[in-house]
């Protein structure tokens, strides 16, 4: 019986899967014989698969109908994503509470606590899910993602530069009330596809002190994390606001929350902008934002996407796939990697062109 690849989507549907299918497992994923259904395009797209071995039309009905009874008894287990369901509920936990903002309510900080900081010991455990969080942003929806990833990320950088687990929970509170001012931004403002003009831009900027006024007097917040929600577009060269302050006079907390305020916004899908790789993001903040931020904390988030144990997995920016074979400590972002396909080294220091735009994790 004749077989040939297709790029699979939903006009395959009912088709039927000529081999085996397998993503780096031991067992296959997809077996030979399955029937395509919008489920199984889910598997396909979990695992990246793009293109599938299929039957040609000519098979008997006769045969269709062996196969569909065959396939009748069989189910597809597809493991979800325990961290990927919690942060989801979060995500419609957090958008109540942002849009009770809205409507002039108060910031209720022991539902923000429950929220926030049950995924803060998830990623405190396993950090390698901070690589899927601009994954999981979609640009209607950002403000809400990004709150909630700013705050997971400060818990990350918080936990990597030392400090004691009160603050690092504080920190990732704060984070993730950093924008709540957002709320009282004209909706007009932040659903606009096109540009700001500058009486746009100027009302943004007024949501750090929004975030402010919104949690002053929340007493279990520390004032140290209220003063950083307010400095966290404050810039050391003094190009921040709301007040441009300069080095000195800005809390290392609010520091903090600027880089994974800014690392997530970079690595994730807006409305005007498409996402970058985290490992490109985190050298054009050390490179491109040199003297905005504290070099402490740029190196802690860096020290944190470099951490690839040799063997690791990648994809990269030509979508070629490949294994981590050298750490190069004066361009940690850009490890020797040995291409899966080919078995070819290349060097990501001399090809700059190049750069790694995931960990394949599945």
């Amino acid at each position: 019986m004749e077989a040939t690849y297709v790029n699979v989507d939903e006009s395959y549907l009912g088709k039927i899967v000529a081999q085996d299918i397998f993503a780096n497992t031991h067992n296959p994923i997809v077996t030979r014989n399955s029937i395509i259904t919008s489920e199984l395009l889910h598997v396909f797209k979990v695992f990246n698969i793009s293109k599938v071995l299929i039957f040609k039309d000519d098979i008997s009905e006769k045969e269709k109908k062996n196969v569909e009874n065959n396939n009748a008894s069989k189910t597809i287990e597809i493991i979800e994503n325990p961290f990927k369901k919690s942060y989801q509920e979060a995500i419609v936990q957090f958008k109540r509470e942002f849009s009770k903002w809205q409507s002039l309510a108060r910031v209720d900080i022991v539902k923000v606590r429950g929220i926030i900081l049950p995924l803060v010991e998830e990623i405190l455990n396993d950090r390698t899910v901070l690589f899927d969080l601009n994954q999981y942003s979609n640009p209607k929806d950002y403000i809400h993602h990004h709150s909630i990833a700013t705050g997971l990320i400060c818990a990350v950088i918080a936990q990597k530069l030392g400090y004691e687990k009160g603050i690092i929970l504080q920190v990732a509170i704060a984070g993730t009330l950093a924008d709540c001012g957002m709320s009282k931004v004209p909706s007009h403002i932040l659903e606009k596809r096109g540009a700001l003009n500058q009486k746009e831009y100027t009302e943004i900027w007024k949501h750090t002190v929004y975030s402010y006024q919104m949690v002053k007097d929340l007493p279990a917040l520390k004032d140290n994390m209220k003063k950083a929600i307010i400095e966290h577009h404050e810039r050391l060269d003094g190009s921040g606001y709301p007040r441009g302050l300069k080095t000195e006079d800005i809390s290392p907390f609010s520091q903090i929350i600027a880089v994974a305020d800014t690392f997530h916004a970079m690595t994730s899908e807006r409305v005007y902008r498409s996402k970058e790789s985290p490992f490109k993001v985190v050298e054009m903040i050390k490179e491109n934002e040199f003297g905005k931020f504290d070099i402490r904390v740029v190196q802690a988030l860096m020290d944190i996407i470099v951490d690839l144990p040799i063997g690791m997995r990648v994809e990269l920016s030509n979508l070629e796939r490949g294994e981590v074979m050298f750490i190069n400590k004066f361009s940690p972002t850009r490890p020797l990697i040995r291409l899966l396909k080919t078995g070819e080294i290349i060097d990501l220091s001399n090809n700059r062109s190049i750069y790694i735009v995931r960990i394949i994790t599945n």
